[in-house]
Parts: C-alpha cells; sequence; structure tokens
C-alpha cells in the first residue's frame, strides 16, 4: 500500500511539472543572470499575488453574499451566459515566447479590468476593493508593458478608460451568477500569469 501510494504521489508530481517542462527551452535564457529582468520577476510575482487575493476576498464575498460557491452546480445556468475566458496558452506551450506571453497577458488583464465593472455593479459595498483591484491590474500590466519595451519587444498601447458598457442581464440570478465565473475565470488566468513568472524567475 506504502509503495502504491508513493507511486501515485510520484505521478502527480510528474503530471503537475510536465507542462512547464518544456518552458525549459524558452526564449529569455540569456536574461536568466540579468539583475533587472529578475528584479521585474519577483515584484510583479509579489504584485499578481496580492491581486490574486483581492480576487479571493471577492469570490469569498460572492459566496457569502448569494451562496454561490461551486462552479460544478451552475454549469448549467453558465451555458446561457456570455462569460469571457481569457487563454494563455502562450504562456505554458511547446513554442513559448516572452513576447507572446507578456501580451497575452496583458490583453486578459485589459480584457478582465472591463469585465470587473459587472462585479462592482453586483456588489456596490466593495466598490472600492473592486477599484483598488482594477488599478492594481493597470499597474501590472503598465509594468510589463514597460519591461517589453526594455527588451526591444513589440507592445500594444491601450487606451486609458475603457467605454464598454456594462452587460446586461435577463435576471439578476443571471447577473450574480456571471459575476462568479467572471471571478473564478479571472482567478485561472492569473495562477496561469503566476505560475509563468514564477517559472522564467527560475530559469
Amino acid at each position: 500500500m506504502c509503495f502504491l501510494t508513493r507511486g501515485l504521489v510520484l505521478l502527480l508530481g510528474v503530471l503537475l511539472w510536465a507542462p512547464w517542462q518544456a518552458l525549459h527551452g524558452a526564449p529569455l535564457m540569456e536574461l536568466s543572470g540579468d539583475q533587472d529582468f529578475q528584479l521585474f520577476l519577483q515584484r510583479n510575482l509579489e504584485f499578481t499575488r496580492k491581486i490574486r487575493g483581492d480576487v479571493a476576498a471577492l469570490q469569498r464575498v460572492v459566496c457569502d453574499t448569494f451562496q454561490l460557491c461551486k462552479e460544478d452546480e451552475l454549469q448549467l445556468v453558465r451555458q446561457d451566459l456570455d462569460i469571457t475566458h481569457v487563454p494563455l496558452e502562450q504562456c505554458h506551450k511547446r513554442t513559448f515566447q516572452a513576447e507572446t506571453c507578456f501580451s497575452q497577458i496583458r490583453a486578459g488583464l485589459r480584457v478582465y479590468q472591463g469585465s470587473l465593472a459587472t462585479i462592482q455593479a453586483l456588489l456596490p459595498m466593495h466598490a472600492g476593493l473592486v477599484e483598488t483591484l482594477q488599478l492594481d491590474m493597470a499597474n501590472l500590466s503598465s509594468n510589463i508593458q514597460q519591461q517589453m519595451e526594455d527588451l526591444g519587444l513589440a507592445t500594444v498601447t491601450y487606451p486609458s478608460e475603457n467605454q464598454d458598457p456594462l452587460p446586461t442581464f435577463s435576471t439578476q440570478f443571471h447577473q450574480q451568477v456571471s459575476g462568479f465565473f467572471i471571478l473564478a475565470n479571472f482567478q485561472r488566468f492569473l495562477e496561469t500569469a503566476y505560475r509563468a513568472l514564477r517559472h522564467l524567475a527560475s530559469l
């Protein structure tokens, strides 16, 4: 039994590590010892961790306020909603490139920054936390843009204000479920971005 348990632990370790194994051949190896680049990575790992904590705090509020806590119980309702999911496949594929990964992170932050307007409308008592989160996201995006420019990578300049109108929902419950999934998707996005930055820091 002990041998079986040890085998399962080893298998789990391989499965969790495998997607990031491909990054060992990633570009930017020449920057692995660059102090400025390492400082950028360390600072923004901390920044990303803070943002993840704020998103988790909002998830707890949604759970406590609306009793929306388990994703699997809401999948049927989700089919009726237009919820944006931002992939980060460029941050963990075999053809990993810093330019495309950083660009996807910035594009995703832009999308979720706009989506948080739904959360602000849903949780008006926590508008301050949402605004702080949006500001932190804008700063993280700016940090990445600056680093990309320092590395001579192509960047996209986004307008400072998001003018997209708030989405409309057929019921208040749909708005609540939409808010739940926005935060759940954003948390997954942040976890992937964090792992990509952490791996670059370990090269």
